[in-house]
Formats: structure tokens, C-alpha cells, sequence
């Protein structure tokens, strides 16, 4: 690996580096969110040269821009308790997060970045990230970013985990700049963390980041909708809806697209294609699609769980979306659907007030085809992210201007 990085850096010569870190430990957030700004910056500032570091397992199922490059660190998961355990053979949760750390502080050195840019963890998973946060505190003039998406948690469960993980103290130590992506006016996911004056004042609130909407070929066939669970790991309640409005409505319409995402698999799989072969092709499905921008473009509407990159993907896209959002392990989701629902960006699904039943969702689907887009909501601003980072960017390292042609 030091070999890589050494002909990596090299290769750069006198670019100015910028290192990510995305823990990754379940689902896709994270590495799509780096990527998303790591495309961005490089475009903007083709000098630059870039490393994500990510424990995310399907990592090299994307395709990463120039200038743009990734490091695989270990894997863990979550059992059926609820408890990590490592994802590598013959570790424990103990021996692969140190595995880890050691990998992330070797990456630090030998890159030496002149920024850092850290995914919603101050600390790291299991505070792995602070013996490279120091070192780079102590030798190096990096700036170093703290990126938090714009809903973490119920303020009361961020409260206790932030103090669990001494994520308070590591912010106001280590970090030059907190970027919310989102509006505080919308939510303010630091509103009940005891942050100083001083910390709050270095915070920038960005603004959503924009989804790659290039133009794409025209959808061939009949109209559809599209079905996303994001990575998929939790989205077997969606898929079970959506299966049962087609199963018990014969004259649902349009035909849905469902992405299962790559962390939905085995049995629980097996059996979802199973009904859906009994369909007669009203539903199709695909396991993973990376550039899942096409179908996106092509579909009349959304129906999808509510994390931030999917919503980033619904605002981007501009189309009606219903979002049925989980309540477990994090309430994240609900308070995102609540307060774009408010705001008339979406509809949300709520079990507690629509039911999660066959019913609710051929309702919901039906409803699509006069549910207005998000842009009539007219709300201004929500897109600006990628702009943001950017210029945030350039005012961070002002020797982008000497390397710049």
C-alpha cells in the first residue's frame, strides 16, 4: 500500500491533496456522499488530486472520476443484535479496528493531504481516526473538515452518542470547518450538541448536494416508476409494499422499476423474485445499479426510503417522490421526510399516521401521477452544496491559485 501511495503522490507532484474518510461500516451514504464532493472539487479544480478512504464493501463496484482515487479499509457490520463484529477472518471488533487505524494513520503520512475532509464521524468508527487527526494537528499545516449531512439523529440520541464517543471535545479540537449539507432553516442537526460559540462560528451551512443530472438517452418501453432502498440493507419492508400493491391490485399503474440495492441478497431476495416472476413483468427489478441516474431520469416518480442521498437524488431530478422512512436503528430518516413533507417537497409514508400496509401504498403510487415535483414547493437555495464546497475549497487552499494554469 505505501508503494501505491508513494507512486500516487508522486504522480500528483506539487498538486494540492485532498483525503476523505468514510467509515462505511453499513449501507452506501457515506462513499456516495465523498464521492459526490470528491467529483465535484476535482472538476473544479483539476490540480487536485484525492483519496477516499472507505470501509465500504462494494467500493469498487463505482467508477471514480481523474485525479480521484480509494483505499479499502477492513469491513465491519452489525450482527442480528445489533452488536459490529469485523467482516475479516480470524479479527475481532478490537483487532480490526486497530487494523484499521494503523491503515488510515499510514495513508496520513505518506500522503501528507492539505485537507481533510471527515464523513459525519468526528473521531472515526470506534475512534479510529484520532491517532491521525493528532499526527496531522502536530506535523502537518492541513485544514481539517468535519462534513455532517443535515439530519443525524433525534437531538436526545446524539446527545448520549456524541458524549459516548467524546465527539464534542474532537470537534472543537481537531476541526477547522464544519460543513452541514443542508439549510439550518430547514433542520439544524447541532442544535442540542453543547458546541462553543467558537466551534459554531466556524460552521457553513451549504446547502444540498446536486446529483449528476447530465443529459441521458430517452426510456424506452412503457412508463414505470422508480422503487429505491438505497444500499438496501433495511429495505425489505419497502420491497414487501410495493410486491403486495401489484400482487393485490391487478390494475396498478405504471409498472415499477426496484432497485434492490447491494446489501439486500439471500433468502429474504430469492423470495421477493419469487412474486415478482408471478407479476407478468409489472415489476422489474435490478440488484445494483451504479449509475443509478438513468432511471432516475426516466421515471414518472419515486417511491424510496429517506436517507440523504436518495433525497439529494429526488430534489436533483425534480420528481414526485414518497418516501417511507425507517424509525430504527436512527429516527434520521423520519425527521428528514417530516420536514420536507412540511415544506411540501415530498410525501411520507408514516406508519404511525398512513399505515404501512398494501392499502396505503397502492394509495401512495396512484397518487403520483398528480403529486406536484419538488420545485413546486418553491423553495429557494436547496441545491447549492457542490457550488459551496467548492468555493470553500479554493478559500482553504489558496495554493490551488499557484497551481492553477
Amino acid at each position: 500500500m505505501a508503494d501505491r501511495l508513494t507512486a500516487f503522490a508522486e504522480g500528483a507532484g506539487d498538486a494540492p491533496r485532498v483525503l476523505f474518510y468514510s467509515h462505511d461500516t453499513f449501507g452506501l451514504g457515506h462513499l456516495r456522499r465523498s464521492r459526490a464532493l470528491a467529483t465535484a472539487i476535482t472538476a473544479a479544480y483539476p490540480s487536485i488530486s484525492s483519496i477516499i478512504l472507505t470501509g465500504s464493501p462494494v467500493a469498487g463496484r463505482f467508477t471514480f472520476p481523474a485525479g480521484v482515487d480509494h483505499v479499502r479499509l477492513p469491513g465491519v457490520t452489525k450482527n442480528s443484535e445489533g452488536q459490529y463484529i469485523s467482516q475479516t477472518a480470524g479479527l475481532d471488533i478490537d483487532q480490526a479496528t486497530e487494523l484499521r487505524s494503523g491503515i488510515i494513520r499510514s495513508v496520513t503520512e505518506n500522503y501528507r493531504p492539505d485537507m481533510l475532509i471527515v464523513d459525519k464521524e468526528p473521531t472515526g468508527f470506534r475512534g479510529e481516526l484520532v491517532p491521525a487527526l493528532e499526527w496531522l494537528q502536530e506535523n502537518t499545516q492541513c485544514k481539517r473538515v468535519l462534513g455532517l449531512r443535515d439530519v443525524l439523529d433525534s437531538p436526545e440520541t446524539l446527545q448520549a452518542e456524541w458524549a459516548r464517543k467524546g465527539a464534542t471535545e474532537a470537534t472543537e479540537r481537531f476541526y477547522d470547518e464544519i460543513w452541514v449539507y443542508g439549510l439550518q432553516d430547514i433542520y439544524d442537526p447541532t442544535e442540542a450538541l453543547p458546541l462553543s460559540p467558537a466551534c459554531r462560528a466556524r460552521m457553513h451551512w451549504t446547502g444540498y448536494l446536486r446529483r449528476d443530472t447530465v443529459p441521458v438517452s430517452e426510456p424506452e418501453g412503457d412508463p414505470y416508476i422508480l422503487v429505491t432502498t438505497g444500499g438496501g440493507g433495511d429495505g425489505a419492508n419497502l420491497v414487501d409494499m410495493v410486491i403486495s400493491a401489484y400482487e393485490q391490485d391487478p390494475t396498478l399503474e405504471p409498472r415499477a422499476a426496484l432497485v434492490y440495492g447491494p446489501f439486500l441478497s439471500g433468502p429474504v431476495r430469492e423470495g421477493f423474485e419469487q412474486r415478482i416472476a408471478r407479476l407478468n413483468g409489472r415489476v422489474r427489478t435490478v440488484g445494483f445499479e451504479s449509475q443509478i441516474e438513468s432511471l432516475y431520469a426516466g421515471a414518472q416518480g419515486v417511491i424510496a426510503m429517506g436517507g440523504y442521498n436518495t433525497f439529494c437524488e429526488i430534489l436533483s431530478f425534480d420528481k414526485p417522490a414518497v418516501v417511507v422512512p425507517r424509525t430504527f436503528p436512527r429516527m434520521e430518516q423520519y425527521i428528514r421526510a417530516s420536514r420536507a413533507e412540511a415544506l411540501s417537497l415530498i410525501r411520507m409514508l408514516d406508519e404511525r399516521r398512513d399505515g404501512f400496509t398494501p392499502a396505503a401504498m397502492i394509495s401512495a403510487i396512484r397518487g403520483l401521477a398528480t403529486q406536484p415535483p419538488p420545485s413546486a414547493g418553491h423553495y429557494e437555495g436547496l441545491l447549492g452544496g457542490l457550488d459551496y464546497v467548492t468555493r470553500r475549497t479554493g478559500v482553504l487552499l489558496p495554493q490551488l491559485a499557484k497551481a492553477a494554469p
